[in-house]
């Protein structure tokens, strides 16, 4: 004879949980937003002068304020297209990138790779120091845990390189207890490089010429 044993969580607990988690999502959300705010105050500034226009002015005010904001970005553009894709665009894309590629899974894919300590049922991730994102290569500092050796990074560049998805890893020491993990997205020399045209000018002797 069976039995089965039937439990019923109870409703409170469970909406007890979704509260938690909501407001575990509430405070990261806000947290990211406040860390993207500091990163580029050219933009955060005149949408936070704009919500103050609309909160003491009226809708009429702050839509002048965001009409200033955007006619001085347009002109920036156009002025100095090199500042802004330095200031704006690059900087957003490699945050961007920087979170996409690593950051987000970053504790999942260490573990998935074996790179991860346990000691008395906790479990310590090699620390994600920086990152510089590149066209074909991009290049993660880590700093190693107590344990690790640089045969244990150099090992796995197979693992990495596949739990990443891309071409290739590299690694290599970079100082004390820092190793950088070199990873190629894609081979730089495939893409059709266009050379300047020369221009070969003849010049000939005066002498020849008479």
């Amino acid at each position: 004879m069976t039995t089965k044993t039937h439990t019923d969580r109870d409703p409170f607990d469970l909406l007890g949980l979704a509260v938690l988690n909501l407001g575990g999502w509430l405070i990261t959300g806000a947290a990211v937003t406040i860390w993207w705010a500091v990163l580029f105050p050219m933009i955060s500034i005149p949408l936070a002068l704009a919500v103050i226009a609309g909160a003491f002015l009226g809708p009429v005010a702050a839509a002048v304020v965001v009409g200033v904001f955007a006619a001085g970005m347009v002109l920036w553009r156009r002025r100095s297209p090199e500042t802004f894709e330095r200031w704006i665009t690059t900087r957003a894309k490699h945050r961007f990138l920087t979170w996409l590629r690593y950051r987000r899974r970053w504790a999942r894919l260490m573990t998935a790779c074996h790179l991860t300590v346990t000691t008395d049922d906790r479990t310590a991730t090699p620390r994600l120091l920086a990152v510089q994102i590149g066209d074909s290569v991009d290049r993660v500092r880590v700093r190693m845990l107590p344990g690790h050796c640089p045969a244990d990074w150099e090992n796995r560049v197979e693992h990495l390189a596949h739990a990443f998805g891309v071409l290739e890893c590299r690694a290599r020491i970079v100082g004390p207890s820092t190793v950088e993990l070199a990873f190629r997205h894609q081979d730089s020399l495939a893409k059709p490089v266009t050379l300047p045209s020369a221009q070969v000018e003849w010049l000939w002797d005066q002498k020849d010429a008479a």
